[in-house]
């Protein structure tokens, strides 16, 4: 069996990190494991094992012909037997089924918007979904809507998963004193809501001055980045708040780190929650998505409703206030995440519908 992992970029966000995931994690089990970005490369080239087969399009554009028949005549070369799309990627996906029928095409979604599919766009994706062999869906919300929406008959919820943190880059150093730092995965996205994390701090900052805020993802220079850091200045938190943009050594920083935190208004399955329980982080978190399925009591971390900093604040005051409560958490959570979302526990059932699903579902 031969697989190739499509995805349109190699940015640090966490459908690309999954992609990256399974390419390697696929390289110990199948034949051949492929990996194909499509329009940019990024800090998770280097995280792609050697036994993987690596093929970068350098597309410029949705209709780029060049690009596309040096994938298809990649795809032929290599004798590959399944596409698994992941995002956006599907469109190229299903160009290549049409010119190769016998092609398996799985399409995995990973829309962080979930809490407002309502407004998904999907004219394209539903067309292209008549191609789909099966969908996977990191949460219940897309599940249903796939069902409902698109074309394809075999959809399936497949959560994220988490391979072991490994710190052999130690690069990121991160500021503050030890044992007192909340960090925040996330890329600087409107969904991740970094505003009301600030503003949640800024009222943990007047009763615990020597914790601080350590906020890693992607900074797209945009008005949203921009309005973050002006409010970091104007509220006097540049002394506590750090901004480290994309970094690669993830397991490093979280061994440096206490408390992790997402404050996002929509999300899918954050494969950012699934790290902070395998970092042994004590962890509080919105409740959107299928945070709800990793954070499912008060004894695995703390849940609070999104946009609301007053919610937030308290959530992280008591780990901050309660160093035995925090330890317990994160041992919770850890045991929890190592049982539940471990490669094994997800590439099994995958190998599974690989080999099973071109009759299954094709």
């Amino acid at each position: 069996m031969r697989v190739l992992q499509l995805i349109d970029s190699l940015d640090a966000g966490g459908a690309e990190r999954m992609a990256v995931n399974l390419a390697n994690a696929l390289s110990e089990r199948i034949d051949s494991s492929y990996l194909c970005t499509t329009r940019a490369e990024g800090l998770l080239k280097d995280a792609i094992v050697p036994n993987v087969g690596y093929l970068f399009l350098n597309k410029c554009s949705t209709y780029d012909i060049k690009a596309y028949r040096r994938f298809i005549k990649f795809i032929k070369t290599e004798q590959i037997d399944i596409v698994h799309a992941h995002s956006t990627s599907f469109f190229l996906g299903t160009l290549a089924k049409l010119v190769s029928p016998k092609l398996t095409l799985v399409w995995h979604d990973h829309y962080g918007n979930s809490e407002m599919l309502a407004k998904r766009p999907h004219k394209v994706l539903q067309w292209c979904s008549g191609y789909f062999d099966w969908v996977y869906c990191v949460n219940e919300n897309l599940q249903a809507w796939v069902k409902t929406h698109l074309k394809c008959k075999h959809v399936f919820y497949l959560s994220n998963f988490v391979d072991v943190l490994g710190v052999k880059d130690e690069e990121t150093r991160l500021k503050g004193q030890d044992g007192k730092r909340i960090v925040c995965l996330a890329n600087l996205r409107p969904q991740k809501d970094h505003i009301t994390l600030l503003r949640a701090f800024k009222q943990i900052k007047h009763m615990h001055p020597d914790w601080s805020l350590h906020l890693v993802g992607k900074d797209f220079d945009d008005d949203y980045a921009q309005n973050l850091r002006t409010f970091i200045v104007a509220e006097g938190l540049i002394e506590q708040v750090f901004l480290y943009g994309s970094c690669k050594d993830v397991g490093y920083i979280l061994k440096q780190c206490t408390i992790g935190v997402l404050s996002s208004r929509s999300e899918g399955l954050p494969l950012a929650l699934l790290e902070y329980g395998l970092g042994a982080l004590a962890v509080v978190a919105t409740n959107v998505g299928d945070c709800k399925k990793v954070i499912v009591d008060a004894q695995h971390g703390q849940l609070v409703q999104a946009e609301d900093p007053e919610a937030l604040s308290k959530a992280i005051q008591v780990f901050i206030n309660d160093f035995e409560y925090r330890t317990d958490c994160a041992k919770v959570l850890h045991a929890f995440v190592k049982q539940h979302y471990s490669k094994s526990v997800v590439l099994e059932r995958v190998c599974e519908h690989y080999q099973k699903g071109v009759v299954a579902y094709g």
